[in-house]
């Protein structure tokens, strides 16, 4: 049987294959305490299996969920206990750097459990959510609660818009072969237009 998985998530091909689940639920377990991991990759790879029959979209939904909030929760207690000195000293190898951490501290403290919800689909952001909340005092319930829902609209879109993705995967492969010399196409136009405007602009200069 072909991959169902096209371009970009096809790497993720051998570990989807090999370890299914348990690659869905370490992945996005680890991406959600700090560490880079592809967890948004992996889930809409897992979807798109789902869709083309290699694994069941509930359990792939489930366990994402799941691994989102143990996650989130893990980086919350790093947070809480090893506070700023914690991310000023740490944080650069979670991609969390002190400018970062600042920018991220300033949305937490005025909008609240609000950015918590909608961190998870912010790249940067919902790798240190868990972290910055927790860090930043926010009373576990409150992030807890959010969190959760923020989890759940997250796992529910990508699942969803990728499991039908799957279940269509023939005849998208059919019209990307279709329209890929112009998409490609397109593209070079677009980079050499973009190329001849910086060099107009700095002749000028």
């Amino acid at each position: 049987m072909s991959s169902p998985l096209p371009g970009p998530l096809a790497h993720l091909e051998p570990l989807l294959g090999h370890y299914g689940y348990w690659a869905v639920g370490a992945v996005v377990l680890v991406e959600d305490f700090g560490v880079p991991a592809p967890g948004e990759t992996i889930l809409l790879a897992a979807g798109v299996y789902a869709g083309a029959g290699r694994l069941n979209v509930a359990a792939v939904a489930l366990i994402a969920f799941a691994a989102a909030v143990a996650g989130d929760n893990l980086g919350y207690l790093i947070g809480r206990a090893g506070g700023r000195a914690f991310v000023h000293r740490w944080g650069r190898y979670v991609l969390l750097t002190p400018e970062r951490f600042a920018t991220a501290e300033r949305f937490f403290t005025r909008h609240g459990g609000g950015i918590v919800t909608v961190a998870r689909f912010v790249e940067g952001l919902r790798q240190a959510n868990g972290i910055i909340a927790g860090t930043t005092g926010m009373r576990w319930r409150r992030f807890l609660a959010f969190n959760a829902l923020g989890a759940a609209l997250w796992v529910g879109l990508w699942t969803t818009l990728a499991c039908v993705a799957g279940s269509h995967i023939t005849a998208i492969y059919d019209e990307i072969r279709r329209y890929q010399l112009y998409v490609v196409l397109a593209c070079a136009v677009v980079i050499a237009g973009f190329v001849v405007r910086r060099l107009v602009r700095r002749r000028a200069r």
